[in-house]
């Protein structure tokens, strides 16, 4: 299949009406939506034109989606579901992403919800159309329904063996009232014939063939651009320049500064040097000659942060978590546990560094952004320009990664800026490999205290978690700054092991690094220390960490989640205690290794889904060498297993590269690393055989994009533990702490 195009409403409404009759079916994909009570439903009935699902009278059948492919399979999961309910040839199924328009659609694409958010939508939009075909074909022959089958994109009448595709029937099907989608029949799972089969990725050959278009190949008519130099130092500013010097490098065309902008894109500011390429930008960004005034923040460094976590972990925090007596439990200790867990700031790392393109008119604006957040770009252009939110067209690209990256705004404001002072010139905003790493949105840094105690019948007797961070909500939320523990602890706020004291404290520490979302956010530290520290209590007990983990779980329960309440959406022990034996019978644990190979495991709760993974790892001339990694993973039904597994493996290198080289420090106010010669991924001879076994289930889907991530350093470094009798308790490895 080809590459999925872009339609802004324009184009789409002139390619209906060139196609002739069509069946447009229209479904909302909205939260608000979703989470609506059958009465609220009933008030605000679904507009049929808030999405579509187009059937051509040559029988294509186009889906138009409203979420952002990037590289997690979006584009082959959402129309699989609509194809299983429509009794479509998959060969028939096109795909075009839908124009920016948050009025119709909730384009926004992360926190591993999309197929969660959309399965049940995309079955009654599929089914609705369904059931109208069915009834323009029965109405055709003068038949009853029930002797109409729907199969491989057309309805066939058993009795006489006529046949009608859609395409045939769509005009008249058109005309038929839209029916209920809250009613409408949807096909037994039993008979699934796409949903649940393996499918190769639609965009995939577009990739291989090297012909799918990104951000960063956008190349509308007359496009110039633009090198951002922004201060090394995080809340800096420039006090002067020598925008004579850029322009003298040939093909720069002018200089000029852009203001800092807080909450909303929080972008950094600087001078904007815009050229005829990016060559003669970046040469003459160089050429600038800037003097800086670093501002407040100029004395912040990792030594500093470090003084400050163990300065707030010396008090008593915040208890967001108070079960029992922990005190008086930790006292009267058979066998006490502590330890300090260390995680450092992230980056991002996206393959494709952050780009965007706009043009902007006296009466329109156009923009090309390989973006999570489409309508958060369209607010951006909109604000910037003044113009009308439908007179701002965005096209949303494909993206070389993102990993929550690309939910922020900030690359946008930068492009809408430049572009203004540019009337009618679209203007490609790139950034350098250089910008990425040292301007991101990091993960935060974190430090952990633990205490522990195991009684004489080697049960947890107490459970005590120390955490002071750099808050992710203390900056993203309104009330963050009075609760900036909201996005830092997830589910080791509720964790899944038994004991009668349990406690959960929270310090924030100040800083002037920014942070946001990073791949599965508070769960890849709250993964690690958890699932290290019960590990360590295990061996506290003397007791297998498989055995150990699987009798503090106890017996089936649903645990409410404590940081979403509201929700309902509780951690099910019976489905993690199913992850955990599963991927323990696929690595064959306990049973023996080849000499020098010892295994580790963790098992771990987010977004709704269960992972277990064990490692298989060796110890070489003091490093560390990684074997297999087994996972079973639990994320309900699963749509596309290919693609599960493939999402699941990716998780498992990106976690790895955190665990094993990646750490952002800060010196002078500044980041250190700049490149991947510092900041490195996981090589092809460091990367291990990973098998993905996913758990068969009937439960609706759930999030698979990240929660293989929480599992895998704690897995590893577990091993390690067995292999070296060295506890792992920071990230990422180092030799030292092996030896």
């Amino acid at each position: 299949m080809s590459t999925a195009t872009v339609l802004n409403r324009r184009d789409f409404v002139k390619t209906s009406a060139a196609g002739g009759a069509a069946l447009v079916i229209g479904f909302h994909l909205s939260p608000s939506v979703l989470a609506a009570t059958a009465e609220d439903q009933e008030k605000k009935p679904i507009n049929p034109f808030d999405a579509w699902i187009r059937i051509a009278p040559d029988n294509q059948v186009t889906l138009i989606v409203g979420k952002s492919e990037m590289g997690q399979g979006i584009m082959t999961a959402l129309p699989m579901i609509l194809a299983e309910e429509l009794s479509l040839d998959w060969k028939q199924v096109k795909i075009e992403q839908a124009p920016t328009n948050p009025k119709i659609y909730d384009h926004g694409t992360g926190g591993s919800g999309s197929v969660a958010a959309a399965y049940l939508p995309m079955r009654q939009a599929g089914a609705a159309a369904r059931e109208m075909l069915v009834t323009a074909a029965a109405q055709h022959w003068n038949v009853n329904r029930d002797t109409c089958h729907p199969q491989n994109g057309g309805v066939l009448h058993g009795a006489r063996k006529q046949f009608l595709t859609y395409g045939e029937l769509a005009p008249a099907a058109s005309k038929l009232p839209l029916p209920d989608f809250k009613s409408v029949p949807l096909k037994n799972s039993n008979d699934f014939t796409i949903v649940g089969h393996d499918r190769n990725r639609y965009e995939a050959r577009a990739k291989s063939s090297g012909t799918a278009k990104f951000g960063i190949d956008s190349r509308p008519a007359g496009l110039v651009y633009a090198i951002i130099a922004r201060c090394p130092v995080f809340g800096g500013k420039p006090t002067k320049f020598d925008a004579a010097k850029a322009k003298a490098v040939p093909g720069v065309i002018d200089v000029f500064a852009i203001d800092a902008v807080g909450e909303g894109a929080f972008t950094a500011g600087g001078v904007a040097v815009v050229a005829a390429n990016s060559w003669a930008a970046m040469q003459g960004r160089k050429a600038l000659d800037i003097t800086w005034d670093e501002g407040p923040n100029a004395n912040e460094s990792t030594e500093s942060l470090n003084k400050q976590f163990v300065e707030n972990a010396s008090n008593p925090g915040k208890r967001t978590v108070d079960q029992g007596d922990v005190d008086a439990a930790l006292s009267a200790a058979h066998k006490k546990v502590e330890a300090v867990y260390e995680l450092p700031f992230a980056a991002h790392a996206c393959m494709e560094p952050m780009n965007c393109t706009v043009q902007i008119g006296p009466d329109r604006a156009e923009a090309w952004v390989p973006t999570q957040a489409p309508q958060w770009a369209q607010d951006i252009i909109a604000g910037v320009t003044k113009l009308p939110h439908e007179s701002v067209i965005v096209n949303t690209t494909l993206m070389g990664g993102a990993f929550g990256r690309r939910y922020q705004a900030d690359f946008v404001m930068e492009a809408a800026q430049v572009a203004k002072a540019l009337p009618d010139k679209p203007v490609m905003v790139l950034w350098t490999r250089e910008d990425d790493m040292q301007h991101d949105f990091y993960r935060p840094a974190s430090y952990h205290r633990f205490e522990g105690a195991i009684d004489s019948d080697k049960n947890i007797a107490a459970w005590k978690h120390f955490q002071t961070s750099t808050s992710i909500a203390a900056v993203w939320s309104k009330d963050g700054k009075e609760k900036p523990d909201q996005s830092e602890f997830a589910t080791a706020a509720f964790i899944p092991y038994q004991t009668k004291n349990y406690r959960v404290e929270y310090t924030l520490a100040n800083s002037a690094v920014p942070r946001a979302w990073w791949r599965s956010v508070e769960h890849s530290s709250s993964g690690f220390v958890v699932e290290c520290f019960v590990d360590e209590l295990a061996t506290a007990a003397g007791v297998d960490p498989l055995e150990f983990r699987l009798r503090m779980i106890g017996e089936d329960r649903k645990i409410p989640d404590a940081t979403n309440p509201k929700e309902g959406k509780p951690l099910d022990t019976a489905r993690l205690k199913g992850v955990l034996k599963l991927a323990a019978e696929k690595a064959n644990w306990g049973k023996p290794l080849p000499a020098g190979v010892f295994r580790g495991i963790a098992g771990y709760y987010s977004f709704e889904s269960y992972t277990a993974g064990v490692a298989e790892v060796s110890l070489k001339n003091g490093d560390l060498k990684i074997h297999r990694i087994v996972y079973a993973v639990d994320c309900g039904r699963p749509v596309n297993p290919n693609g599960i597994a493939a999402q699941v493996e990716g998780a498992a290198i990106y976690g790895l590269s955190a665990a094993l080289h990646d750490a952002i420090t800060i010196n002078g106010g500044r980041v250190v690393q700049s490149n991947f010669n510092d900041y490195a991924m996981p090589r092809i001879n460091e990367t291990p055989k990973i098998e993905v076994h996913i758990v068969p289930s009937t439960e609706d889907p759930t999030g698979i994009g990240e929660p293989g991530l929480p599992v895998i350093a704690p897995a590893v470094c577990n091993a390690a533990f067995a292999a070296t009798g060295k506890r792992l308790r920071r990230l990422p490895i180092r030799r030292e702490d092996l030896a």
